[in-house]
């Protein structure tokens, strides 16, 4: 009788935030395939339980859920408690949370909505980093993927607190990775180019946007969370990683190549 070889990430623990649906529950789902024990971080009680239970139905994984909301300092730090609680360790962070934002010019922008996508996109892994790595220190290993964006990247319109959340976040990433190089603990970006929750909640009150963004891409279409964004993600968080930090990897069908002229109309948006 053949012995299933180990998966990549075989005895790895992984804390996914945001991993209830879109990109953060494919790459929990390739995580578990891969055979880490993960821990899926998400605001939404239910779709986060949901996701938990598939992992160990589909996968046998060992997965547990904790309802965190990435904006509160302590709830962050609870998550990667857990995580060390339940399994002696946090090998691999995914820093994947955002909530839904708003579409609309930068001179309508307020203090709060700015506030918020800093706290969501910026601070929460921010706060997940700094509990995290002292148990990757200790170990003298650890991955962390910080899923950035385009929309950053190419300075899209109406999403200005989504784009200025994101580039920090980059920015953080290639400062911890300089900062981290020494202990074993690397630090990439991924900027995806998928139907992530946020877009799909994006597509459904403008339509016009998923179609645009179809055709817009160099492949004809944006990628699917699971089996073309969290490959990458799998890749990163393995043994074969050890050798690239500070990086940001465009997995997005070519988008980022001449950047994608995305022009919403934005008259009477506030």
């Amino acid at each position: 009788m053949s012995v299933p070889a180990p998966g990549r990430l075989a005895g790895r623990v992984a804390v996914v935030t945001g991993a209830g649906d879109g990109i953060g529950r494919g790459v929990a789902r390739r995580f578990a395939a891969e055979g880490a024990r993960v821990l899926v971080a998400e605001l939404n009680a239910e779709s986060g339980a949901a996701v938990a239970r598939e992992l160990a139905d589909e996968f046998g994984a060992e997965a547990r859920f904790v309802r965190t909301d990435v904006t509160d300092k302590a709830q962050v730090h609870g998550m990667v408690a857990a995580a060390v609680e339940a399994w002696g360790a946090v090998d691999v962070l995914v820093n994947n949370a955002w909530g839904a934002g708003t579409v609309s010019r930068v001179e309508t922008k307020t203090d709060e909505q700015l506030a918020r996508g800093f706290a969501m996109g910026y601070y929460g892994p921010l706060w997940a980093m700094q509990a995290a790595f002292p148990h990757m220190k200790e170990r003298g290993w650890g991955r962390v993927i910080n899923m950035c964006s385009l929309n950053g990247v190419n300075a899209h319109m109406g999403t200005l607190e989504y784009n200025s959340a994101k580039e920090a976040l980059r920015t953080l990433t290639r400062t911890a990775a300089r900062e981290w190089a020494p202990t074993g603990v690397v630090v990439n970006a991924i900027c995806p180019g998928a139907k992530s929750a946020a877009f799909r909640r994006m597509a459904s009150e403008h339509p016009e946007i998923e179609a645009a963004a179809d055709r817009a891409n160099p492949m004809g279409r944006l990628g699917d969370p699971e089996t073309d964004i969290a490959p990458v993600a799998v890749f990163l968080a393995s043994e074969d990683a050890r050798y690239l930090t500070g990086n940001t990897l465009f997995a997005d069908g070519g988008a980022h190549i001449n950047g994608v002229a995305w022009t919403p109309d934005l008259d009477g948006e506030q």
